[in-house]
């Protein structure tokens, strides 16, 4: 696996295009795929953090992927404007009880019934609060506690949320990143959540790393990522 940071020119016409376009960036992500790369373990997972005029692309992949394009479309060709590192050894390291500061973007669903025999309906959890509680509840199957600071308070802030719909290109995501197929439009909810972590299965947390967190991971959500805790 790896993992890599591309920082893009907020000026430059595609940097926009992909902004407002998850479709966009998906292709622009699986075009850094080098020929005859073969995928192993874990999938391409993509995050956006836009923070003013800093913008950067994450992108996991059980390949190192070639983000040549990319800098020249959207990046700063004249610069070094991308690292990609290797994941595994990082990813080994992990052990029960490490604390970590994290970043992840999902999208956060609940199933609603829809009588017997009748699958169940996915729709988005549309409170702030809600949100927080689905990351929260999840927390522990994803290998991990949600950190508490020196007041006993839990280290988890919604720092983004918003909705986008946008029509399906022809030829492209042709499922919804869990395998099931899509309509001819695609709605989804996002959330942006930081805050600090404690490893508890660390091997139920090296699977979420490298597979994602919950749904639309097709999409730009599901990513997350860990630093050392501030």
């Amino acid at each position: 696996m790896y993992l890599s940071r591309i920082r893009l020119n907020p000026t430059r016409i595609k940097t926009r295009q992909l902004l407002g376009s998850p479709q966009i960036t998906h292709a622009l992500v699986e075009g850094s795929r080098p020929p005859g790369a073969v995928d192993g373990d874990g999938r391409v997972l993509w995050r956006i953090d836009a923070n003013g005029p800093d913008i950067e692309l994450y992108v996991s992949s059980p390949w190192r992927p070639d983000f040549t394009g990319v800098v020249e479309q959207a990046g700063w060709p004249t610069a070094a404007t991308w690292d990609t590192r290797e994941y595994g050894a990082f990813l080994a390291s992990l052990q029960a009880g490490q604390r970590w500061s994290f970043r992840v973007t999902a999208n956060p669903t609940r199933v609603v019934s829809r009588g017997e025999g009748l699958r169940g309906k996915v729709v988005p959890h549309r409170t702030a609060s809600h949100q927080i509680e689905w990351f929260g509840a999840r927390a522990g199957g994803w290998g991990f506690d949600i950190a508490s600071n020196s007041l006993g308070e839990a280290e988890l802030v919604l720092v983004g949320r918003g909705s986008r719909a946008f029509p399906r290109r022809s030829g492209q995501l042709t499922d919804d990143g869990e395998g099931r197929p899509r309509g001819s439009r695609v709605a989804i909810t996002q959330v942006t959540l930081i805050g600090a972590l404690k490893v508890v299965d660390p091997d139920a947390l090296r699977t979420a790393l490298i597979s994602g967190m919950g749904r639309a991971r097709g999409y730009g959500c599901g990513l997350m990522t860990l630093a050392p805790p501030r």
